[in-house]
């Protein structure tokens, strides 16, 4: 479990697959503890919304979502999709951005 944190918004728990999805959209390497400095926070914001737009995109017109998708271990759980997963990031990190504080990740 993937804690993000910041002063100018609510802590975010993600599971580690999911955190490493979102980091590697970042365009971050994963790593259990990090920061994303306010310089940094544009780009992330762009380029999750740009990755919630493509997959937007390349999904026109499907309304069949799958009901779960794998977790690891092998189990199964209920299929989140990606900009389900990506807004509370983006808004965090909007948050965080007008408030000039930075966002930090750890367990």
């Amino acid at each position: 479990m993937i804690v993000f944190r910041s002063d100018a918004a609510a802590d975010i728990m993600m599971f580690d697959d999911v955190a490493r999805r979102m980091m590697d959209i970042m365009g971050r390497e994963f790593s259990t503890r990090g920061i994303l400095t306010v310089e940094q926070l544009p780009e992330a914001i762009a380029r999750l919304r740009a990755a919630i737009a493509d997959g937007r995109a390349r999904h026109a017109g499907e309304y069949d979502q799958p009901e779960t998708e794998a977790a690891p271990g092998g189990g199964q759980r209920a299929y989140v999709g990606l900009a389900q997963r990506a807004v509370p990031l983006i808004e965090m990190f909007e948050y965080s951005l007008k408030a000039g504080k930075p966002v930090t990740w750890g367990i």
